[in-house]
């Protein structure tokens, strides 16, 4: 019988120590925990001065420790640490004529912010000899007087659903956060292409002008296309991912239209980053701005009269292109062509043919 009750009391220990462990399993602050539980186990076999040498830990803190654990029955998650946000929060303490005529103003002039209503503040707090707050608390005191429901609120735009005939509210975009080159420095080949679209115009016809460069290697490619959409610029992408000597790795183009919807999506499939120009900054995009200026100059302006015939004016600018990117000196590439540039400065010479350097008539 002795035995049996010993066997039974060992059980509902180890039960009990059971589900202590699962309930700090799983806690947002389980390996915290682990440690303060293993400080106590240091605590109780070595003393206090060796704790605090090893942990930095003091013999009151281990004791508040303890505490918590026997008056939550040995629950683990009672070692986690606390919420430190105060019992008594610091209250606002602005005159209540400051309130009010922020809520007069916006009453008058509805949907403007802050930064509008401060100015006009300022003047009624000179003539009314009140110390005057400073913008941001301008803007908090407008979010106190939105959740009292004193602001009334802009009531969502309604439509007409076209198939049921129904009124629904009008859904917000969301906008994708961008991301910015910021101090992104191209290394190799293919690091960083950007790419651009300009228009030309010639006597009532309207064509468009899809243009890409690498800016290690100075490897251009342009196509001419009936209008600009994103269709075409997914059309001049995968083009130009064909005919590039080496592996793309990022891309940079402006926020135009053409380089949205499918051009995102194709982006997307192939996991290729893009960075955006920030809006009316085409300085970002210089390298691929001169390349247009150089086609406009030596090759747009001498080929207009073949703009009503697309294909064969891109078969024009396909042997300009050729000549452009293997025989054209560039005084930025050591007055090499891109291609020439790229193999005598970036293509291991273990692995050129010996053909390119020597004859094999001899």
């Amino acid at each position: 019988m002795r035995q049996q009750l010993y066997i039974r009391d060992q059980l509902v220990r180890y039960n009990r120590w059971m589900n202590y462990i699962q309930d700090s399993a799983g806690h947002p602050q389980e390996e915290i925990i682990k440690q303060r539980l293993k400080i106590i186990e240091f605590f109780k076999n070595y003393g206090a001065p060796a704790t605090t040498t090893a942990f930095g830990v003091s013999r009151s803190t281990v004791y508040a420790w303890q505490r918590n654990l026997r008056e939550a029955n040995g629950r683990l998650s009672s070692l986690a640490p606390g919420s430190r946000v105060p019992h008594t929060k610091r209250q606002r303490l602005v005159d209540p004529r400051i309130p009010a005529f922020i809520l007069r103003y916006r009453q008058e002039h509805p949907g403007v912010g802050k930064s509008t209503i401060h100015p006009g503040l300022q003047e009624y707090c000179q003539r009314e000899g009140l110390g005057c707050p400073s913008e941001s608390t301008v803007g908090r005191l407008l979010e106190d007087l939105r959740q009292h429901g004193k602001l009334s609120e802009l009531r969502e735009e309604l439509r007409i659903h076209a198939r049921t005939g129904k009124l629904v509210a009008k859904k917000k975009k969301l906008r994708l956060r961008k991301l910015r080159r910021k101090g992104y420095c191209p290394r190799q080949p293919g690091d960083l292409v950007q790419m651009d679209s300009v228009f030309v115009f010639v006597e009532g016809l309207k064509r468009y002008l899809i243009t890409a460069i690498d800016l290690q290697t100075g490897f251009g490619f342009a196509l001419a296309y009936p209008n600009r959409s994103s269709t075409t610029a997914t059309d001049f992408l995968h083009r130009f991912l064909h005919v590039a000597p080496f592996a793309i790795r990022h891309l940079q183009t402006d926020n135009g239209s053409e380089f949205e919807d499918h051009f995102r999506t194709a982006l997307e499939k192939k996991h290729l980053p893009r960075f955006h120009n920030y809006p009316r900054h085409p300085q970002a995009n210089a390298h691929v701005e001169r390349f247009n200026r150089t086609l406009r100059e030596q090759f747009i302006r001498w080929h207009e009269h073949l703009l009503e015939d697309l294909p064969l004016f891109n078969q024009y600018l396909l042997h300009y292109l050729l000549w452009y990117n293997t025989e054209k000196p560039h005084q930025a590439k050591n007055k090499l062509p891109p291609l020439k540039y790229f193999i005598t400065r970036f293509v291991d010479k273990q692995k050129l043919s010996k053909m390119l350097w020597t004859s094999t008539l001899y």
